[in-house]
């Protein structure tokens, strides 16, 4: 009787700044995943907050941490993955965290021989007022292109290190789209991405969540993933989604009362010399990003 093939080692990496609220249960719901294979990076950048404090009550279940200045979350990222010896791998920022039994789910999924990315669902928590939502990953890459529309959502996807290895790190000039912008070279790589209805991760808005507080930097960055994979054209759309005052308002009301399917059409009616080229698929793609 042959025995049992022992589970691929997983590698998770936190990159972390002034968390100390949030990166304890970040931690937790790592380490409690009970999974037996298991390597964790925490790459901290430095924090005055009492991130210290949790890391040293965790440091002897950790397998390195450290908290130091560094050159950004994508720099501390590449970092914790170069170290990584796991067969699959992934980050989890220090104000999401994991659900029970996601690991195991992501090792039972993913191939270690192949360059594989697995995207899974995510509770989405908004601390503000207490409210949760839920992603739908299987059903939007089916309408999505993903060079016009993240639709990974990162605390819930994780790769193989061979695609690692294929795509090479992350751009560390990015500081908002380096995510999405690892996402699409994988895609252009020939990455395999799979996706999975299971929800695997909570992904937290709150008050200092940091695209949500990008602003115009994030911006710039999304316009130049639009020219650098797409075409400027997109850019322009994007662009104009995201600051026309007039197209925004009525962008927002429609997707406010459910009508959202309906927007390209009124876009390329109203607005045909911004939107009359697109079809309603790539409309309704930029328009998510916005």
């Amino acid at each position: 009787m042959s025995s049992p093939r022992p589970s691929p080692r997983i590698s998770i990496v936190t990159p972390s700044f002034n968390q100390a609220a949030f990166i304890e249960q970040t931690i937790l719901s790592v380490l409690g995943q009970g999974y037996d294979n298991l390597e964790y990076f925490v790459f901290d950048g430095g924090s005055t907050d009492g991130t210290v404090d949790v890391l040293r009550k965790y440091e002897g279940r950790i397998t390195y941490w450290q908290s130091q200045r560094d050159e950004g979350q994508a720099a501390a990222i590449n970092e914790g993955l170069s170290r990584a010896t796991g067969d699959i791998v992934g980050w989890l920022n220090s104000d999401d965290y994991y659900l029970p039994k996601t690991l195991a789910t992501v090792a039972a999924r993913l191939d270690p021989s192949r360059p594989q990315l697995l995207g899974g669902n995510c509770v989405l928590l908004y601390e503000a007022t207490g409210g949760v939502g839920g992603t739908d990953v299987p059903g939007r890459r089916l309408a999505q292109d993903l060079r016009l529309a993240d639709y990974l959502y990162q605390p819930a996807t994780f790769w193989t290190a061979s695609a690692w290895k294929t795509v090479g790190p992350l751009t560390t000039a990015l500081h908002y789209a380096f995510d999405w912008d690892w996402f699409i070279r994988a895609e252009q790589k020939g990455v395999e991405i799979l996706t999975t209805a299971d929800y695997l991760a909570v992904y937290r808005f709150h008050a200092g969540h940091k695209t949500g507080t990008g602003g115009e930097r994030r911006r710039d960055e999304l316009r130049g993933i639009y020219r650098k994979y797409s075409a400027d054209s997109y850019a322009q759309m994007f662009d104009a989604l995201a600051t026309n005052r007039t197209i925004k308002r009525v962008h927002f009301a429609m997707w406010r009362a459910g009508s959202g399917a309906w927007f390209p059409k009124v876009a390329r009616a109203f607005w045909p010399a911004l939107f009359g080229q697109f079809t309603d698929r790539e409309i309704s793609n930029v328009a998510t990003m916005v």
